[in-house]
């Protein structure tokens, strides 16, 4: 921990336990107090800390922490995911991916800007390769129907969805690889087992990727495409993780120069109006 960091680990603690009073915690209010907000023996006994432990922390000491205590000091003072990550930067641990509400919707926000990125494919991806949001310009050109839930099994078994893929072979090392990446960030997830053994039963060429043990993870690339309707398109993509939901990927296309994608997503666009 720096000296900066103590410093504003004492102004940060003080502060939040001086913004709660005892009955937004469930204590009793014994009256009027000489200070504002919750005592700091009030703060360990409901982090179920010691109380010197507890004062140390917030006098900045040096002293030995750890998550899971951070982690009762955080839901003691009714930290949100932001101070809650504040928390673990200033008492000089790795903060944890704040990943929000694991099954959580998508923001009216962020299903505009899918909407806004029309006539361009966009969709969201969860951490599983779950596909829990798009726009038009991805069901058409992807082939995106009900039976599409998770992409990654889709990719492998859907004979739509694997039959976009003009070069199937060559983008599904890079797809098995970047889940496992995604599964080893989260390995108490038991999901990424599920999928992959579902996958190993029911696809030899998802078993014989997967028992390489290849790692990579994507951000970005190229994704050809054919279309039974308007030929072979070809897209720059580009992959972003949200900074507040980081089990949630945006997924944007957009037609690569001087292959005349532009012109025949237009004209698929036309194909559907409405």
């Amino acid at each position: 921990m720096t000296d900066g960091h103590r410093e504003q680990l004492k102004a940060f603690l003080r502060a939040k336990r001086e913004a709660l009073r005892p009955a937004d915690v469930g204590m009793p209010d014994a009256g009027r107090r000489r200070t504002p907000g919750l005592r700091r023996e009030e703060v360990a006994v409901l982090a179920g800390v010691g109380v010197s432990w507890y004062t140390w922390l917030e006098q900045g000491r040096d002293i030995k922490v750890s998550g899971a205590v951070l982690d009762a000091v955080a839901r003691a003072l009714m930290l949100d995911e932001a101070e809650r990550t504040h928390l673990y930067v200033l008492a000089g641990l790795n903060p944890p991916e704040p990943t929000g509400r694991p099954g959580a919707p998508v923001s009216g926000h962020l299903r505009g800007v899918l909407d806004a990125w029309m006539p361009n494919p966009a969709h969201v991806l969860d951490r599983h390769y779950d596909l829990v949001a798009t726009n038009e310009a991805s069901r058409w050109v992807f082939g995106f129907d009900d039976d599409v839930r998770n992409c990654m099994v889709a990719f492998f078994t859907h004979p739509v969805y694997r039959g976009r893929f003009t070069s199937w072979h060559e983008f599904a090392p890079d797809m098995v690889a970047d889940f496992r990446a995604s599964a080893a960030r989260y390995p108490d997830d038991p999901a990424f087992g599920r999928i992959a053994d579902e996958l190993r039963a029911t696809s030899p060429e998802f078993a014989e990727l997967w028992a390489r043990a290849d790692v990579r993870a994507r951000s970005e690339g190229i994704k050809a495409i054919t279309h039974p309707d308007v030929g072979d398109l070809t897209f720059e993509y580009s992959m972003m993780r949200l900074p507040d939901r980081t089990d949630l990927n945006v997924v944007l296309h957009t037609p690569r120069p001087g292959t005349g994608t532009k012109e025949r997503l237009e004209s698929l666009v036309v194909a559907h109006p409405g």
